[in-house]
């Protein structure tokens, strides 16, 4: 007997990057900041009281999402929490498109959870192809017959962003349709979206304390948007989760949005180092488009992804690979520490003597 759903059975699900745990490797497979988390947060930790624990956490994540407006430059109300942003963007598709309705359109190749959010929520899709040259194809984005759009700037894999005034004239452009703008990236790129929100009623970012805060392990993202939209996602989180930022999530998470000076000193260390791995695996042969995110997309003719990436991780380093036919000669590398660069650096001259 078969106890699963229909769509339990048929649709594919989202594959994590790698957390082995039989041996010690350098990771540069998932974006994870190189760099602690703020010194604010270890405060937090250390005087946490454990008796805070037998209560339920604020449900609305309030504290949370004032220090996030307040940061952000926008009112509490217009704030969303939940459990990493990844959560965010799954209840957005119940909350902004009809299941069998118009589409949802994103690019093909992008942040691979919206297909699968999609298909979970029977929402449709419509998918455009990039450009030759890995860029968003916005023009064949605007022609499409959809209720809304997923722009993740700066794009995964790739790493190529989209400037503000790009956005903008594209949020523009689209009448009524909703703009989802994924920025998990975007500390270290440029300027965010968020300050367009109070001009378009349709724009929707979100960010998470994922990538450029370094607290990956406390799974928390927010939404920044107009109030008509937060609510949606509101009542899409009661219907499955009322406390879906936990207590200790949204203590310290407070404290690290606080602490502005320092996410941005991190996050141009990364930025520098950035630059010299891109430059590094350029001289190895590589193609290397610019990136805007904290990790390059490296592609070489000589030896497949699949190649690099099974030697590599013989020799301690992981790195992102996947099989699609597209993506086959390309790795997603993720920015590392000086040290841990090198040692990718080294071990790279090595496999491709």
């Amino acid at each position: 007997m078969n106890y699963l759903s229909r769509r339990a059975q048929a649709i594919a699900p989202y594959t994590a990057g790698e957390q082995p745990a039989d041996k010690k490797y350098i990771k540069l497979n998932t974006n994870e900041n190189p760099y602690p988390p703020s010194p604010r947060v270890e405060e937090v930790l250390r005087s946490f009281e454990a008796e805070k624990l037998r209560l339920y956490p604020r449900p609305d994540a309030d504290g949370l999402r004032t220090a996030i407006a307040r940061a952000e430059g926008v009112e509490p109300k217009n704030v969303f929490c939940g459990n990493g942003s990844d959560e965010v963007l799954a209840l957005s598709f119940p909350a902004f498109f009809d299941e069998g309705g118009k589409p949802a359109c994103f690019a093909d190749l992008t942040y691979s959870f919206y297909e699968v959010f999609a298909a979970f929520f029977g929402v449709k899709t419509h998918i455009v192809p990039l450009k030759a040259d890995f860029s968003f194809d916005l023009d064949a984005m605007r022609e499409a017959d959809c209720a809304g759009y997923y722009l993740c700037n700066p794009n995964a894999p790739t790493g190529i962003a989209l400037p503000l005034e790009t956005v903008e004239r594209f949020v523009a452009s689209v009448g009524d349709r909703i703009v989802l703008a994924d920025e998990a990236y975007m500390d270290f790129y440029g300027q965010s979206a968020v300050p367009l929100t109070k001009k378009y009623k349709n724009l929707l970012v979100v960010k998470t304390f994922s990538k450029s805060y370094s607290l990956a392990g406390i799974r928390c993202g927010y939404a920044v948007g107009d109030e008509a939209l937060i609510s949606g996602l509101f009542r899409m989180k009661d219907c499955f989760n009322s406390y879906p930022v936990d207590a200790v999530a949204q203590a310290v998470c407070s404290a690290a949005v606080e602490d502005k000076e320092y996410r941005e000193k991190t996050a141009a260390l990364v930025r520098a180092e950035r630059m010299r791995l891109r430059e590094a695996l350029l001289s190895l042969g590589f193609t290397v488009p610019e990136s805007g995110a904290n990790f390059l997309f490296a592609g070489r003719a000589k030896k497949s992804g699949g190649e690099l990436y099974r030697a590599l991780k013989e020799e301690g380093v992981l790195v992102r690979y996947w099989e699609k036919p597209v993506l086959r000669d390309f790795l997603r590398i993720t920015v590392g520490t000086p040290q841990e660069n090198d040692v990718l650096l080294e071990k790279l001259k090595q496999i491709l003597k």
